[in-house]
């Protein structure tokens, strides 16, 4: 039931590849759209080559694995879960028929724990390898480990459409790994720049429109068109405007992201008569192909997950987007006839981009694939076959969170019992281990929803769109100290509701949410009704203190302290800060008994969560919340509490003041005023406190900053002029200097501060830091142009190119050893080109600069190049 792509091309030397019994692995490379995704476990299956045994086809998302599993089957004339079926988390879709199962790579993860040959699986199909996702690095390590030392029958195939090949044969090992390369037939895609004018009013989403409308009023419709946004939110503003416009009549414009219904993913891919505009997140870069595509948008953003070692907090921003990732995205206007790509950001700013997005291993918390290593008999994970070694600094956090909860041992990192009943769990490990406590309990049903929510979309909309819907709010009761006591009401009502899609919806509740929340809550319960030494009644709803109890098992690390009763401002484990979320019951905003009512004020919580979010500002949201008290965590970690002596610098009063500080690992619980401060320990603290940034000296400017540019860059360039360079330590003494005898901030504030750093230079050097690397360099033509100096980056600086003709040669300093970044501006200030080698500028790319500047600015000069 399927056309002939260009994957067949390969097929027969796929074929023979796969036939030799023992030691199987292929590397493919082909394209987006030339159809490896469907075609491969087809050609394998109906190729004879994995017997009767499954094929496992990898998948970075839900979502493609989901959709891969419908085409496939349709395509073999079957349905989904008999021949052809998925699994991805808490969502099964197989059956005991199934022989080519699309799967998401941390499931084959937590299968290799049970089965750890893969018994009655022929293949392993790694599909959009070059993603680097996580699990994806790790299954291909556990699979090669399996093939050589359990099954050397088992057949491992990588594919993907930008593949850096080289470093993946030596990891396989070149002699026993074969190549195969698919052309694809691919149509020329026109790229075309249209970034937003600095001083155009509306969102992203508006300048979609209009970039659009644009390019139809110019060029007329021809097929379908795939816009690409960062998150549903973006997509969903996208729609909106596309709709209002005039010329969008005709367009049927449809949504594509994760979060939507099997159907309404089905619509946005499905074959349609009426030209089309479908809005994607970057689920449709790679796996998923939409058939007709002639126009491609891109925004260049996508909503990035990852995590900061240094701080342990997730962090949920929009990022650009990669190079390689916009070719791809690209590459979807030409698979049928020639497209076009608008990508809706400026030339220069393509190519600053980074080459490749960087592989998951290095944004990732590790703890969960960490504890899923020693699960599977892999003692020393520093020691195993990593792809590309993680950061030691993730690795070592990673590891602390598991001693943390129990799940290995202190000091040999052996994995416990309990470690073991976690990495069983489809949930992370500190959720597992809130689980089992929860489990014993015979509160597991509470705290299944609970960690349900987490995992799901949101019970409740963002913004209400009737005044009479309902939110969590509406479910608060005097005396809850916990959010996850409201949800579990607002849960339950939905639940009684049948989670009807009317009855939910006049409530103001979302339906689908509510039904995938109560799905994986029974997952989790599933999980432990094995165990006989539990309470077989899981039922009862808990109190406040023993959900606070419970919660401390797994995120002890995540105590924070409010800081006022004023402020959603908080202090968290690990030196963090955060912002309460305004609608928590721990926040008291909208709770019941606001007012004469109300509870005492307490300061300590517990968050459920917390990622650090980009939107109109960048701030650590911590969400899901739970008021806990002291006497618990002394109960809990007493060796994690310390009294503290000395000088500290005080936020609220912005002074140094004497204290006695009673803290949970760092986090200060109490603190009290004590003696005097002695003056230089007070000059330290203030200093610390502006070399971090937090406090601003109004006469430490961008002058100060250019001179220890100055210095420090030309100590590395000229190491014989034996200049001393102006280091971290250096910055921190001046700093003291400028501090003496100061013990707050409006002290210092407007303090000179050249006096504590003009010494630093002897005046026997001044002028030969003035000759080598001065703040102006003089132009052929006497033209004077400001020098940019940055912290460890080169020289800059910024020059009209009607400034520049005739200057053929680089300007240098430092006796030709700097050569300095020029950045070449537009007649309209704005640079288009940066460049360290003028000569080869004009040789080369300033023909395509004049070409497309020339008709702008027809006034002025444009030599001819040569």
């Amino acid at each position: 039931m399927h056309r002939l792509l260009p994957i067949h091309e390969i097929a027969p030397d796929l074929l023979d590849a796969c036939s030799p019994n023992e030691g199987v692995r292929v590397v493919i490379e082909a394209p987006t759209g030339s159809g490896k995704s469907t075609q491969v476990p087809q050609i394998l299956r109906d190729g004879r080559v994995t017997g009767d045994q499954e094929i496992v086809v990898l998948q970075p998302r839900r979502l493609a694995a989901r959709m891969l599993a419908r085409r496939v089957a349709w395509e073999r004339g079957g349905r989904v879960g008999g021949e052809v079926g998925y699994q991805v988390r808490f969502d099964d879709a197989t059956s005991r028929e199934t022989k080519i199962r699309f799967v998401t790579e941390g499931l084959l993860m937590r299968q290799m724990l049970g089965e750890r040959a893969l018994p009655g699986v022929s293949a392993v199909v790694f599909d959009e390898f070059h993603e680097r996702h996580f699990d994806g690095d790790v299954a291909l390590a556990r699979c090669l480990r399996i093939q050589e030392e359990l099954r050397p029958d088992l057949k491992l195939i990588v594919m993907s459409a930008t593949l850096e090949a080289e470093a993946l044969l030596d990891y396989l090992g070149r002699p026993q790994t074969r190549r195969l390369v698919s052309s694809g037939r691919t149509y020329p895609v026109e790229i075309r720049y249209e970034p937003q004018r600095e001083r155009t009013a509306g969102g992203l989403w508006d300048h979609v429109a209009k970039a659009m409308g644009e390019w139809y009023r110019g060029h007329g419709v021809e097929g379908h068109a795939l816009v690409f946004m960062p998150g549903a939110y973006e997509i969903r503003k996208t729609v909106e405007a596309i709709e209002r416009c005039s010329w969008a009549r005709g367009f049927r414009v449809l949504p594509l992201h994760g979060e939507l219904s099997p159907s309404a993913q089905d619509a946005a891919v499905e074959a349609s008569d009426s030209p089309k505009i479908v809005v994607a997140t970057n689920v449709a870069e790679t796996s998923l192909t939409i058939d007709g595509v002639r126009l491609v948008v891109d925004a260049g953003l996508e909503r990035r997950s990852d995590f900061d070692p240094r701080r342990g907090l997730a962090t949920l921003r929009i990022e650009k987007i990669s190079r390689a990732s916009a070719d791809q995205r690209a590459g979807r206007a030409g698979r049928t006839a020639p497209g076009v790509c608008l990508r809706l950001w400026s030339e220069e700013d393509h190519a600053r981009r980074e080459s490749s997005t960087p592989p998951e291993i290095h944004r990732l918390d590790l703890s969960d694939a960490l504890l899923t290593l020693k699960a599977g008999g892999i003692h020393d994970v520093r020691r195993f076959r990593w792809f590309e070694p993680p950061q030691s600094q993730s690795l070592e956090l990673g590891m602390k969170t598991l001693v943390e909860i129990g799940a290995v041992e202190v000091g040999s990192e052996k994995i416990t019992q309990l470690g073991k009943e976690l990495s069983r769990l489809p949930v992370s490990p500190r959720y597992g281990r809130m689980l089992f406590d929860a489990a014993r309990a015979g509160c597991l049903e509470f705290f299944a929803v609970a960690a349900a929510a987490t995992q799901t979309r949101g019970l409740f909309p963002n913004q209400k769109k009737r005044a009479s819907d309902l939110t969590l709010a509406d479910f608060m009761e005097p005396g809850d100290v916990s959010d996850f006591q409201p949800l579990y009401r607002a849960f339950c009502r939905a639940a009684d509701l049948k989670f009807d899609g009317r009855a939910c919806g006049e409530a103001g509740m979302n339906p689908g949410a509510g039904r995938e929340m109560d799905k994986v809550a029974r997952q989790f319960l599933s999980a432990f009704q094995r165990r006989h030494d539990l309470p077989a009644d899981q039922g009862r709803v808990p109190g406040g203190e023993e959900i606070g109890r419970i919660l401390l098992s797994g995120f002890a690390d995540h105590v924070a302290i409010r800081l006022s009763e004023a402020t959603l401002a908080c202090h968290v484990v690990g030196g963090r800060k955060g912002l309460l979320e305004k609608a928590s019951v721990v926040s008291g905003e909208d709770r019941p008994g606001k007012g004469a009512n109300r509870p005492p004020f307490g300061r300590l919580l517990l968050a459920g969560e917390m990622v650090e979010v980009e939107g109109r500002d960048v701030t650590v949201r911590l969400s899901l919340a739970t008021r806990i008290r002291e006497e618990w965590l002394e109960e809990l970690y007493p060796g994690d509490f310390q009294v503290v002596e000395g000088a500290v610098y005080d936020e609220i009063q912005r002074r140094v003041v004497a204290k006695t500080e009673r803290r949970f690992r760092d986090l200060v619980i109490e603190t009290r005023a004590t003696g005097e401060v002695p003056p230089a320990e007070a000059a330290r603290l203030l200093a610390t406190e502006a070399a971090e940034g937090r406090l601003t000296l109004k006469h430490w400017d961008d002058a100060v900053e250019q001179w220890i540019a100055r210095i420090n860059t030309l100590a590395e360039a000229m190491p014989e002029l034996e200049f001393m360079p102006f280091d971290a330590e250096a910055r921190q003494l001046a700093l003291e200097e400028i501090c003496s005898g100061a013990f707050g901030y409006k002290e210092i504030k407007d303090r000179q501060v050249w006096p504590a750093l003009q010494d630093w230079v002897p005046a026997h050097q001044m002028w030969l830091l003035d000759k080598h690397a001065p703040e102006r360099v003089q132009l052929p033509g006497g033209r004077s142009v400001k020098v940019v100096y940055r912290h460890q980056a080169k020289p800059k600086i910024s020059v009209l190119i009607q400034h520049l003709f005739g200057v053929r040669q680089t300007p240098c300093f430092a006796e030709g050893r700097m050569p300095l970044v020029v950045e070449i501006l537009a007649p309209n200030h704005r640079p288009i080109q940066l460049t360290e080698d003028l000569a080869g500028f004009w040789a080369g790319s300033y023909a395509g600069v004049r070409a497309q500047l020339r008709g702008r600015y027809p006034k002025h000069e444009w030599p001819e190049p040569g």
